[in-house]
Parts: C-alpha cells; structure tokens; sequence
C-alpha cells in the first residue's frame, strides 16, 4: 500500500513538474567546471540584464549548500509566501522574480547537510511547488562542477540551454573544457562560454590591466566549437555592490562590465531564436 502511494507521489510530483515547465519558454543553466570562476554573479547580472529588455524572468538557485543570490540581489530578509496555488517567489523587481534555499533556512550560519535525493527533492519543488507564472526565461544558478545538482537539473528540465563560465587562466579552461563535454553528454544546447575576470581598468590612471590574463574562454570556445559569448571585465564595483545587496547592472548600466552582460543577453536570445 505504501508503495502504491509512494508511486502516486511521484507521479503527481512529475505532473505539477510538468505544468510549471509547459509555461517557460526558454531555460538556462549557468554552471562551471570549478568554483571561484564567479559564476553566481555571472546568474545575477543575466537575470537582470535579461529583465531589464522587459522579459519575464524567474531565477533559480540551486546551489543548496551555497545559496547567495539572495544575498547578492538584496532579498536575503525577505520570506515565502504560501498560497493554494503554490510557493511565490520572491520578486527583485517588475520583470525578475528568485526562488532560493536562502529563504527557507532559518540560520543562516549553519551548514546544510544534505545526500543527493534530498537536493534532487528540493530541486523538484522549486520547480512543482513554485509558482513561476509564465516565464520568457528561468535562469538557474547551478553550483560548480558536474556533479548531482546540475545533472539533476538536466534530467528534471528537458531541454535546458547551457553556459559555461570560466576565468582566463589555464587551469580553470581545463575545467571549462569538462564543462561542456558534460553538457553535451546530457543533450543540453550549449550556448557559449563567457570569460569572466577578464581584464580590469585602474581606476586611477585608466590603464588596462591582465590579472588573470585575457582570451582564454575564446580559445577554448574556438577549440570546443562552441560560441564565445564575451568577456566580463573584473570591476571592484560588482563585488562591493555585492556585498550590500545592490544589483550591479541596475547600479552601473553604463559600466564596460553591464554594457557585456546586455551584449552576452542579446546574443543569448538571438541564438535561441534560430
């Protein structure tokens, strides 16, 4: 008899999953071969650059163990609401709404401690529980690496776009490159690389500086066969802003790092309309 149930549970679990994803039009995974690659705030900047083109946007984190958009966007106080027809998200502006681990911790200084079928449970109801609406676009913040939590989102949503971050070094293009064989084993549409930390501008004298070299994410694109999306310059303004919770291209639209968001979102959506 508890099998029985158990059976109808999933069932009905995979229908609402179902339901929610019959009303996105386009879903996109943001992940990295390594951590450290700034692949969050790559998932933020995008979200908002997309909403800010008036597109409705949901953004998912489903980094359990790490969860920080909520931190980055300046929602980390806010709380779920719960009605019959599901969980809404919390909204970040007219046009992008976020659904989060954050939101659901009570502490956030404690450890998640969590095996893989329970991640894959709550990566289930982000999607069947939460009332996403009609989306253009879910966005959806994956942790590093190819481990569970991106192939659980790749088996959960069919159909899934892909990008890979990377930084320019070498090491972190070996990772890349792991990156996008893995997205191709799982059937994803592979949208690009984009080079984060690419370059940055001192802002005393204006002089352009390498850190992290620069051209690497391209190389490997070109390699791969892959398109390259852009660079991100590094701009110490993202992480400040970061850090109180302000939306860098909301804060700076005219920044070089927020014109290369707008520019990686409109090639993003011209690839997805061929």
């Amino acid at each position: 008899m508890s099998a029985l149930k158990s059976e109808e549970q999933r069932r009905e679990e995979e229908l609402k999953v179902s339901k929610t994803l019959s009303r996105i039009k386009n879903r996109l995974l943001i992940f990295s071969g390594k951590g450290g690659v700034g692949k969050s705030t790559v998932a933020a900047n995008l979200a908002l650059a997309f909403s800010q083109r008036k597109l409705k946007v949901g953004l998912m984190d489903v980094d359990i163990h790490g969860p920080n958009l909520a931190k980055f966007l300046g929602v980390e106080d806010k709380r779920l609401d719960i009605s019959p027809e599901g969980i809404k998200p919390v909204e970040i502006n007219d046009h992008l709404s976020l659904i989060s681990m954050a939101f659901f911790i009570q502490d956030p200084n404690l450890p998640i401690i969590w095996r893989g079928p329970m991640k894959m449970k709550a990566i289930q109801q982000f999607l069947g529980d939460v009332n996403w609406g009609d989306l253009d676009w879910l966005v959806i913040d994956s942790p590093p690496g190819t481990g569970d939590e991106p192939l659980s989102v790749a088996q959960l949503i069919p159909a899934t776009g892909a990008i890979i971050v990377t930084t320019p070094q070498e090491v972190s293009l070996l990772d890349s490159r792991k990156a996008v064989s893995f997205a191709w084993k799982l059937n994803l549409k592979v949208f690009g690389i984009i080079e984060n930390m690419s370059g940055m501008v001192c802002p005393h004298c204006g002089q352009k500086i390498e850190l992290f070299k620069v051209g690497g994410g391209q190389r490997a694109a070109l390699e791969l066969g892959v398109p390259f999306l852009g660079r991100i310059p590094i701009d110490p303004q993202i992480v400040t802003l970061g850090d109180e919770g302000r939306p860098f291209v909301t804060e700076h639209p005219d920044s070089e790092a927020s014109q290369a968001f707008m520019k990686i979102v409109e090639k993003i959506i011209k690839a997805e309309s061929h």
